[in-house]
């Protein structure tokens, strides 16, 4: 089976990239700018699709861009691109224009955004994606010592994402650090051992406890 990637021409030496309307860079934040200005020629369209960095980290050789589609993306899973923000920054119209149009080849959602927005919704992606991850790792951790299988979790986790297709996050919000349910959070708070979950638990429910202006 001829795989549908053979057609595309590629290369390992940048002196030998192909003329092209826009030039999209797909590395690490810290690499962005000495890679782009480590790039041969001048006055082209180079873009890159970091939330974390700014456009002005791209050298001003070259006209400057932004194209971040606002998703997590794992080797082992493929994305509906259809469903994926993509933002869009630009220094002129008429590259601004270009991006939307590339954009909308694979989204319905082509959004323009300053750098400094895009900042801060990179950041509130953190929380909600990275953070959110990492505390299920936690809870699969929790699971294994008296060897019940994360499974269980599944319904729970996909009923929390779901409900906020309706309600606010806000709105959305249950557990004992809400209702104030001291005998559950101390009791929570027994089960773990002295560490960084117990810290990050008892975090949480002061948070939420001032949130929902609730006293322990």
């Amino acid at each position: 089976m001829i795989s549908p990637f053979e057609s595309i021409s590629f290369t390992d030496d940048i002196s030998k990239i192909k003329e092209a309307d826009i030039y999209i860079i797909g590395i690490p934040d810290d690499a962005i700018s000495s890679f782009s200005e480590s790039l041969q020629f001048q006055n082209k369209f180079v873009v890159h699709t970091s939330g974390g960095a700014a456009m002005n980290v791209l050298s001003s050789k070259n006209r400057r861009g932004i194209f971040y589609p606002l998703q997590t993306f794992s080797k082992q899973r493929g994305v509906d691109f259809k469903e994926i923000p993509i933002c869009i920054e630009a220094e002129n119209s008429s590259d601004l224009e270009l991006l939307e149009k590339l954009g909308k080849t694979i989204s319905e959602k082509v959004i323009e955004i300053s750098s400094e927005k895009k900042e801060k919704l990179h950041l509130a992606a953190v929380f909600v994606n990275n953070f959110t991850n990492h505390l299920y790792q936690i809870g699969s951790e929790i699971l294994e010592k008296d060897n019940l299988p994360f499974d269980l979790l599944k319904p729970l986790i996909m009923e929390t994402a779901s409900k906020i297709e309706n309600l606010s996050p806000e709105e959305a919000q249950t557990g004992p650090a809400k209702r104030n349910d001291k005998k559950t959070i101390e009791k929570h708070l027994n089960l773990l051992p002295e560490g960084p979950h117990k810290k990050l638990y008892a975090l949480f429910t002061e948070q939420l406890n001032q949130k929902y202006g609730k006293k322990l």
